[in-house]
């Protein structure tokens, strides 16, 4: 999203303006070709409340966006309002309490940032520029996730303007059915929320990265004893692959072995990722940096420079999956020999979770998470690449255990990312809070499971 320091303004289909004005509300510079009728950019609550009671009179659909990083654009729907928060961006923090009160709008960035000072720690999104209301409404793979929780399950409260115009709290007491349903319901969630209350914890004292290079002749290798080695990495490291067709330090198509970790100090850490330079693969890797520390600001931004880039037609889709990685190695390798060109790239992330998590929405989650991203830059042949990440996805269905919606492709790709359970009280929840619909459902979902 082309952030702005200008004054909020309304912009209707035709008139000047409205184009940039929906356009520029997305990260990725793909024109979905639908149009809302209306743009509200609103500067505050009393104009979210005022934008929603005018759709709710005028018999109009609401999409919303704070930070427009959805890659499938699922705030751009065709007719009804777009309701624009990007300017919700306050932060709040209690040092003493251990908590903070943000908009939706803050990025992940800002609200790193804002707790350096205190010492204190939030799993934000690991790009700067993603906006914390989208990422904490779909689940929120945050850093250091794997220890201290997702970005939802941080969050101890929400003020939401419902569908009618009226401003409440929510929490696990009060309107506890609604809280539960925004831990996790992402896109498909039936409220403007305008202010998230998160749960801090105390920041690590060494927080590094340890990197290996390989290249992708290796790719097989690699993976098995990725795949094998996973589930006793500590979780206070983020094991993750990353296929990357101008692999660090090589600029050559490789694989890119990163493990960020947070630890009480540096001896700990080393500790922690000895597996990589203990591996026995490690002899064939091209380089094996030594265990660095880092900033998260710096690992935020780096990663948004090297492959994330804006000015960018950007794709994505993705999948979990309990399956040892052996009968996947020749779709993976698929998925390599037909990769685009950069800043396209493949993350495969060990994740293996904890047994249980708090009621919530949020169910969907697995041993290993496969995502692709296709990242189309100017004079790349769009009609060549474009169903590259839902091509490869569709193949992988038979090992796939569901989706998690932080790259979801559900208007092209339906697939489950909540337990059938939580479908049925996420639509039960929806018929109570939003009956006539306001707030547009997610773009494509699986038929609904019977209760």
């Amino acid at each position: 999203m082309q952030r702005t320091s200008s004054r909020g303004q309304i912009f209707r289909r035709g008139q000047a303006g409205f184009e940039q004005a929906v356009l520029g509300t997305s990260f990725t510079t793909r024109d979905p070709g639908r149009r809302p009728d209306i743009v509200v950019q609103a500067n505050d609550l009393s104009e979210v409340i005022t934008a929603v009671r005018q759709a709710h009179q005028n018999d109009m659909h609401i999409g919303m966006c704070s930070g427009g990083h959805s890659w499938a654009q699922n705030h751009i729907r065709e007719g009804g309002m777009m309701l624009d928060l990007s300017r919700l961006n306050s932060i709040e923090v209690n040092p003493t309490q251990m908590t903070a009160i943000i908009g939706p709008a803050v990025l992940a960035g800002e609200l790193n940032l804002a707790l350096v000072p205190h010492k204190l720690f939030f799993p934000t999104a690991h790009a700067w520029t993603v906006g914390m209301g989208g990422f904490l409404l779909q689940g929120g793979f945050g850093w250091n996730s794997r220890n201290v929780g997702v970005g939802c399950q941080n969050v101890i409260g929400i003020d939401v303007v419902l569908a009618d115009g009226t401003l409440v709290h929510a929490n696990e007491i009060e309107n506890a059915d609604l809280f539960w349903s925004a831990r996790g319901s992402g896109p498909g969630f039936f409220g403007v929320v305008v202010r998230f209350h998160l749960k801090l914890h105390k920041r690590a004292k060494f927080i590094g990265m340890k990197l290996q290079v390989f290249r992708i002749k290796h790719l097989e290798e690699v993976l098995a004893w990725a795949d094998r080695v996973g589930p006793t990495v500590s979780p206070n490291v983020e094991f993750q692959m990353v296929m990357n067709p101008k692999a660090t330090l090589i600029n050559a198509h490789g694989i890119e072995v990163v493990s960020p970790v947070m630890a009480d100090s540096w001896k700990e850490a080393r500790e922690l990722v000895a597996f990589m330079s203990n591996s026995p693969v490690r002899s064939k890797a091209s380089f094996t940096l030594p265990l660095l520390p880092m900033s998260l600001n710096f690992m935020m931004k780096a990663g948004e420079k090297t492959l994330f880039l804006s000015n960018t037609r950007w794709s994505a889709d993705n999948m979990w999956m309990d399956s040892p990685v052996d009968p996947l190695l020749p779709a993976i390798r698929s998925i390599a020999d037909t990769q685009p060109p950069h800043p396209s790239h493949v993350l495969w992330l060990n994740w293996n979770g904890p047994v249980q998590r708090p009621d919530m929405a949020f169910s969907q989650e697995h041993r290993t998470y496969l995502a692709l991203y296709c990242g189309l830059g100017k004079g790349v042949d769009e009609a060549k690449h474009a169903n590259w990440a839902t091509d490869h996805m569709k193949a992988l269905e038979p090992w796939s255990r569901g989706i998690q919606l932080a790259d979801e492709n559900l208007a092209r790709r339906p697939s489950k990312f909540v337990s059938d359970a939580n479908m049925v009280r996420l639509d039960q929840a929806r018929a109570k809070y939003d009956p006539q619909g306001r707030f547009h459902p997610w773009m494509g979902r699986l038929p609904a499971p019977s209760a």
